[in-house]
């Protein structure tokens, strides 16, 4: 890392959804983790962060805050209550007239396309770096799911080429993501760096106990946990463990929310999983809060993410650190937060039989779901927060004056 002369004085931008939020819940997923847990590891560095982020309740303070040299501030734009995501473009220049009063910062690092457009055009009336992180790209509604989420407001795919373009610098999460920044946004590949996020070690550790302890019912169970919508592939989830033989099938938890834009997805999905005659082995948890996601993980059999589309997938990350054999979709990042057949299996086929074949391997042999947990925690280990960290300082760095950064 380049070594800094003076602490900096960094915002770090997400306006939708907040970093102080229980990921799982509404909008909140693993851009909420990875913003928080960079501000933490950048301000035990010694620097001072501040988060901003929209009011959505009036229980919510100007300001509190999370860690030594870690502020988040709430500001207020748009009603005082949750609301759809799409609906956040219509609260973007009041959002940017808030953080006009707040300040002085050395770089501004928004992240996904609604705060980039508030902040991009602050960041230069004030002369400092824009930074750039998407965290979800927007396809075109007549491509698949595995091109990534849908344009839900109507500026979003002309927003996200504009902040492409026009940032100072692009911080993708993998380098699947900045693929789809230089490809489909017309991004410069020479502003573009791969930061790729960490995870909490110590709070997502193996079982300290052997495999057949990790549950109380016969069979164990399997894990999937995130956001609640159909980007997230929860019906190949259901339909995959319904075609498990019985006599090994787990019971699959599900942790997390539906947002605004879905009500009424999980009881689609209830019926579902009743439609698959599995109705009584299919549990909704609703959002967990880290410590209890991390014990979820660890008593789990194999935690499954069979998203359309993933940026990164931090949740397969976390299941890695807690020791657990992960399968995942072979689509964008998770490629490379699952490393085939080594830390996990990658499935390129959405066909719930070939879901169930991959699952019945693993929950059949325990001597390569121990190969692959073993393997996983091992990489988990060296992608922890401080190195992300660090990475994130360099790109700042590289933005600012040398007697800033010598």
């Amino acid at each position: 890392m380049s070594p800094v002369t003076d602490p900096l004085r960094i915002a770090l931008v997400s306006l939708h959804t907040s970093p102080g939020a229980e990921p799982g819940s509404g909008d909140a997923g693993g851009m909420n983790v990875v913003v928080r847990h960079q501000a933490e590891a950048m301000a035990a560095l010694g620097h001072q962060v501040e988060i901003l982020t929209r009011r959505s309740s009036p229980e919510m303070p100007a300001a509190r805050r999370l860690a030594a040299g870690v502020t988040l501030r709430y500001l207020d734009a748009g009603p005082l209550r949750s609301v759809p995501k799409g609906d956040h473009e219509g609260f973007i220049d009041e959002f940017r007239a808030q953080a006009g009063t707040l300040g002085p910062w050395d770089v501004i690092h928004s992240h996904h396309w609604f705060s980039g457009m508030a902040m991009l055009p602050l960041a230069r009336e004030l002369g400092v770096p824009h930074v750039q992180s998407f965290h979800s790209i927007a396809a075109d509604e007549a491509t698949p799911l595995s091109a990534g989420e849908r344009p839900e407001s109507v500026g979003r795919m002309a927003g996200e080429a504009w902040l492409a373009r026009e940032s100072d610098a692009i911080v993708a999460v993998s380098a699947a993501e900045a693929e789809t920044v230089i490809d489909r946004l017309g991004g410069s590949a020479d502003r573009v760096t791969v930061v790729l996020p960490g995870v909490d070690g110590t709070l997502f550790h193996p079982l300290r106990a052997p495999a057949a302890t990790r549950s109380s019912t016969e069979h164990g169970y399997a894990v999937v946990a995130g956001r609640l919508q159909p980007l997230k592939g929860l019906d190949l989830a259901i339909e995959a463990l319904a075609a498990v033989p019985s006599h090994l099938r787990p019971d699959l938890v599900i942790a997390g929310d539906a947002s605004a834009d879905f009500t009424g997805y999980i009881d689609e999905l209830g019926r579902l999983a009743d439609r698959h005659g599995i109705g009584d082995r299919v549990r909704f948890v609703g959002p967990r809060s880290r410590v209890d996601l991390a014990e979820l993980f660890r008593g789990a059999r194999v935690v499954l993410v069979p998203s359309h589309s993933e940026t990164f997938g931090l949740v397969a990350l976390e299941a890695a650190a807690s020791g657990v054999p992960v399968v995942a979709q072979g689509t964008g990042g998770l490629r490379e937060a699952v490393l085939a057949d080594d830390t996990g299996l990658v499935i390129e086929s959405r066909d719930p039989l070939v879901w169930a074949a991959a699952l019945t391997e693993v929950l059949s042999h325990p001597d390569l779901a121990s190969r692959l947990a073993a393997a996983a925690r091992a990489r988990a280990e060296y992608l922890d927060w401080p190195r992300s960290a660090a990475a994130l300082l360099d790109v700042y760095c590289a933005l600012l004056p040398v007697p800033v950064c010598a």
